[in-house]
């Protein structure tokens, strides 16, 4: 894919140099190697859950990236995870926090940490749909790394 580029000036000699437009970052979907090794998914693919939905951003070694929408009136299990630790950052609507028994309320550019073994629960009390960003990092990031407690979907349910 070949970037767009427009021109800047660089103001220590006063001459134009190209830069990447925003169209282009637009087109190839804002990602930028910048000198990272994250391994970037070929094309972003959401998955459908029945709180809501969530899309992988970025994937590497001890870290993935997604983008998480909680439905109104929705929230996920009560769980834990043996082998991740969870950051979430609310970029819109509000969510409801449950970490280790204790509750909170996040809205807009604020954030939570969840220590692995910790049992939580996220959940949309609004009429908005919650969309934040899940930070995990860990040895082991697979989807099976998961013990729900309590399930309003009646999924797998242990312990």
């Amino acid at each position: 894919m070949m970037l767009e580029t427009m021109p800047v000036t660089d103001k220590s000699t006063n001459k134009s140099k190209a830069a990447p437009s925003s169209d282009s970052m637009s087109q190839s979907n804002g990602h930028q190697n910048n000198g990272h090794q994250g391994i970037q998914p070929a094309s972003l693919e959401t998955d459908q859950r029945p709180w809501g939905n969530f899309t992988v951003l970025e994937d590497g070694p001890g870290y993935k990236i997604k983008r998480i929408v909680v439905m109104p009136k929705h929230r996920l299990s009560l769980q834990m995870h043996y082998h991740r630790s969870e950051h979430w950052i609310v970029v819109s609507g509000t969510a409801l926090v449950t970490c280790n028994g204790e509750e909170r309320l996040l809205n807009s550019n604020q954030s939570t940490y969840v220590p692995p073994c910790t049992k939580h629960r996220l959940e949309n009390p609004g009429v908005i749909p919650l969309i934040l960003i899940e930070v995990q990092n860990g040895q082991y990031l697979g989807e099976d790394d998961i013990v729900r407690f309590h399930d309003d979907y009646v999924r797998d349910i242990k312990g």
